[in-house]
């Protein structure tokens, strides 16, 4: 199936914006552009639903319901539980407030692995355990290509001690995908539980969370066409292994266990839109089909399928420049199309001169360091990273390539 990139533009307001046109967009990794189902529903809960949701007057009820709404839609679309999703603030933070369970729930003698293929949110959480004794042990990626090895995880679990193995869907420098259902598979056979980084690897279709088989899954929706929100999926028996890090009366409430911090009501509902638009691919595409699950998976071989073809000529020209390294796999299957590569200069001024060719895209070490030092990155240079999603098109690659020519 080829993805209707015209219907899909037609789905985001900021293609249709004047100050936007003539830019093609290449920091889909920082942050997404929103859709308009997410972008209506933010602004009519602020004009019409914005009082203490949950009451028992309209405005309340209808802004509790479609808090709810948000909740049990994107549950159903990722095949898990209503009550297994909860929102927060960021991902960091929600990772911040696993990681303060975490602390509590380990014993002594036990402990955790981390990786230092991960942006520091999902790595310096959990490292700072150690504070308290927990040891931690570092499952570390092939300093020539940042791959993360399986098998490298397997001596690290051998003792019996690991409690928990935290590591990324894919990296937002390194890219490649990695293969969460296995990587589970052999936590799991270890007694080790799992939670995993999904904030780089879910802008580019949901998660079937079931499938992979991950005990935690974090990410972020405004890098999901959506509002400013962490959503973690946390599977209810490691949540309720894990206390209570909310209200004491709220600790039998899975989705409220883990957010100390009041949540975001109009956001919270405005999520519900990010799953009006993968509902409408689905529909455009493919046509009808009653289970929301089954919609969340065909939309995400199309989204990838997509970023797949226009990806890979970007990969091919990077990959024979003599004057750069291309970090991460040079097949767009394997990988995430978020392109990050090491100049023969400082990375910063060659995306400053990319924007003056209608190219947007940023430089830096993307609070990626741990990753970049252990490849031998100069920090001081930093990385040019070109990310893209589906809304991106072949027409913006050849724009990029030729802006690169000229600019390198």
């Amino acid at each position: 199936m080829t993805l209707d990139l015209d219907y899909v533009r037609a789905q985001f307001p900021a293609f249709q914006e004047a100050s936007l046109a003539g830019q093609a967009m290449f920091e889909n990794a920082g942050g997404s552009y929103a859709c308009a189902p997410v972008i209506e529903r933010l602004g009519r809960f602020y004009r019409a639903r914005k009082v203490q949701p949950y009451a028992p007057y309209a405005a309340a009820t209808a802004g509790g319901a479609e808090m709810d709404e948000a909740r049990a839609r994107l549950a159903a679309m990722m095949g898990v539980a209503t009550h297994e999703v909860s929102f927060g603030p960021s991902t960091t933070q929600n990772t911040y407030v696993l990681a303060q369970a975490v602390r509590r729930w380990l014993k002594p003698g036990e402990a955790i692995v981390v990786t230092n293929q991960d942006h520091e949110a999902n790595s310096g959480p959990w490292r700072r355990l150690a504070e308290d004794g927990v040891e931690v042990r570092e499952w570390q990626i092939d300093p020539a290509t940042g791959h993360l090895d399986p098998a490298r995880l397997e001596a690290l679990l051998a003792d019996g001690k690991v409690r928990l193995v935290v590591f990324p869907h894919c990296s937002n420098v390194v890219a490649e995908v990695n293969p969460v259902a296995e990587i589970a598979g052999i936590a799991h056979k270890a007694g080790a539980r799992v939670c995993v980084d999904g904030v780089s690897y879910a802008p580019h279709g949901l998660p079937d969370v079931a499938a992979l088989g991950a005990d935690v899954y974090l990410f972020s929706a405004y890098k999901v066409y959506g509002p400013h929100q962490g959503i973690m999926v946390i599977r209810e028996p490691f949540g309720r292994e894990l206390p209570n890090q909310g209200h004491y009366f709220n600790g039998d409430t899975l989705y409220k266990r883990f957010t100390p911090a009041g949540p975001d009501h109009a956001q919270v509902a405005a999520c519900a839109g990010i799953v009006d638009y993968f509902d409408a691919l689905h529909a455009r595409h493919f046509g009808p089909e009653p289970d929301a699950r089954k919609r969340g998976v065909a939309v995400h071989a199309l989204l990838r399928g997509h970023e797949e073809q226009i990806c890979q000529p970007l990969l091919d020209y990077l990959a024979v420049r003599n004057d750069l390294r291309l970090i991460g796999p040079r097949e767009a299957a394997r990988r995430a199309p978020t392109v990050a590569v090491a100049l023969d200069r400082a990375a910063e001024p060659v995306s400053e001169a990319l924007a003056h060719e209608g190219i947007n895209c940023w430089a830096g070490d993307f609070y990626a360091v741990r990753p970049l030092q252990a490849m031998g990155i100069d920090l001081e240079k930093g990385v040019l990273r070109l990310s893209m999603v589906h809304y991106t098109g072949a027409e913006d690659v050849t724009r990029l390539i030729a802006a690169l020519d000229k600019v390198l």
